[in-house]
């Protein structure tokens, strides 16, 4: 047992160290001013999104159920912030996080991270093409209205970026970019957007503190509702990035200690002065990228992120947001299946379906979980009618006709419930009749109506009716929700 989690910390924490490092520094500087970013968002001032980033990271780093993903203040749970923070304000919202990140918690011991498995291929591809989409979208007003010197800059970042790794690996490329491009626009005088004018840095550590709120029912129903959507959209995002990573890596990852991973990083952010958050996908690409893989990464982004804004912060903030745009047009391009285009002609037209609305909606609503709720509501409609297909019925009679066996095959359930009940001929003047269920299964209540409803009306013409072949796990669901026995007698009816 003991070499087995020193094996398992070896591997999340030492296996990669140098790596880890250069990653994680790469991502504290990518994270600035999207914190600022999202905080502005939230109606918030800048320093309670980066307290947040800085706090969510390092104990998710040990906490989480994915090594080398990166979680922080999102924009995906700062959307939900603005109506609560306008209303109740900042005190009001560090509650809710605190709540959010309870729920969370509870929703992993509940084992909620394996409703992943019903999230389709489909469903994946086409969250991680909007996200790609969005983070892409989100760079445009940084290149509207701008020195035309801006867009220079972009593209030799972007050339630092993609050309480096063939001269070498030493050092990731989009650190490399940042500190040319800081160097170019400082050694030059470029009068150029910088991270400072993204807003003010913090000066001084979180510090520990109660939200300052009345105890009682009043609060929590204030505070109750932005928590539920908070919660759920932070595990949606952080569950379907944790699968992306999985993929990018080859790597597997518990979703249920993720869960509770991020319910324990909000908890505790939120007595640190800092908004709720989640995994982002985008972060978590850069870092892939930059070559971290393990726990190491996101503890040093967090750790690196609190010392460049409190003891570097002059020098952060002369970082140009060319370089950092450089960095998430990098980061979209990487993230956006181009594959996935190509194979809209060659994947069934559900999947290809299911994919682009989960493009669509997430992109039109910048709602991640409606975009993942379309997706899997289509899924399971487009598997329950492919299902549906695979029904069959014959039927073969006795020489004298006044008898008939009905062989049913295939699965019976509330999408094929109609096809089974019409394809029996009831007019049929028969003494006996038998209904094979050998090759069978009855699946749920609309299928045991569609039953009960084949004996009726062959009962009702004068017939014997006999169920035969039932398997034990459908003979179990007949027997609970039927109203006639399997020998064709009426049961609840008679009593009634």
């Amino acid at each position: 047992m003991l070499t087995l989690q020193y094996s398992e910390f070896k591997r999340d924490w030492l296996a990669n160290v140098r790596g880890d490092i250069l990653a994680g520094l790469v991502v504290a500087l990518a994270l600035i001013p999207e914190a600022i970013a999202f905080s502005i968002i939230a109606g918030v001032d800048p320093k309670v999104g980066l307290y947040a980033s800085f706090s969510i990271a390092v104990i998710s780093a040990f906490t989480g159920g994915r090594p080398g993903m990166i979680s922080a203040a999102t924009a995906a749970t700062a959307v939900l912030m603005v109506t609560l923070v306008k209303a109740y304000g900042l005190q009001y919202l560090l509650a809710t996080t605190v709540l959010a990140g309870l729920m969370q918690i509870i929703a992993g011991l509940l084992r909620f991270g394996n409703l992943m498995r019903f999230v389709s291929k489909s469903v994946l591809t086409g969250f991680v093409n909007a996200l790609a989409i969005l983070i892409f979208l989100a760079q445009i007003p940084e290149l509207i209205g701008v020195p035309i010197l801006t867009y220079g800059m972009v593209i030799f970042g972007l050339l630092i970026i993609y050309l480096l790794p063939k001269v070498t690996k030493t050092i990731p490329s989009p650190l490399i970019c940042i500190l040319v491009l800081t160097l170019v626009c400082q050694g030059f005088g470029l009068d150029l957007r910088t991270v400072s004018d993204m807003g003010s840095l913090p000066n001084s550590l979180p510090i520990f503190l109660l939200p300052e709120i009345p105890l009682n029912f009043e609060t929590l129903s204030i505070i109750t509702p932005p928590a539920i959507a908070i919660a759920t959209v932070g595990l949606l995002e952080s569950l379907m990035t944790a699968s992306v990573v999985d993929e990018l890596t080859d790597t597997g990852s518990s979703k249920n200690r993720e869960c509770i991973g991020q319910g324990i990083s909000n908890f505790f952010t939120g007595f640190i002065g800092g908004m709720a958050g989640c995994a982002m996908i985008g972060q978590s690409v850069i870092n892939i990228k930059s070559g971290g893989r393990g726990r190491l990464s996101t503890l040093c982004a967090g750790v690196f992120l609190l010392i460049l804004c409190v003891g570097l912060g002059d020098w952060v903030g002369m970082i140009p947001m060319a370089a950092l745009i450089a960095i998430m047009i990098m980061v979209s391009i990487g993230t956006f299946s181009w594959q996935s285009i190509a194979d809209l002609k060659k994947h069934p037209r559900s999947s290809s379906i299911v994919m682009l609305a989960t493009v669509v909606t997430v992109v039109t609503t910048h709602n991640l979980a409606f975009g993942v709720l379309v997706g899997v509501l289509l899924s399971g409609i487009f598997f329950a009618g492919k299902i549906s297909q695979i029904f069959r019925l014959s039927s073969v009679s006795t020489t004298d006709g006044r008898a008939r066996t009905y062989i049913v095959e295939g699965q019976v359930f509330f999408a094929s419930a109609e096809k089974f009940l019409n394809s029996f001929d009831f007019q049929e003047a028969l003494e006996t009749v038998t209904i094979d269920l050998t090759k069978a299964h009855i699946w749920d209540i609309s299928s045991v109506a569609a039953l009960d409803t084949v004996i009726l009306k062959f009962q009702r013409e004068g017939a014997e009716v006999k169920l035969v072949g039932l398997n034990k796990a459908s003979e179990t669901i007949v027997d609970e929700l039927t109203v006639y026995d399997k020998s064709g007698g009426l049961k609840r009816l008679i009593s009634k």
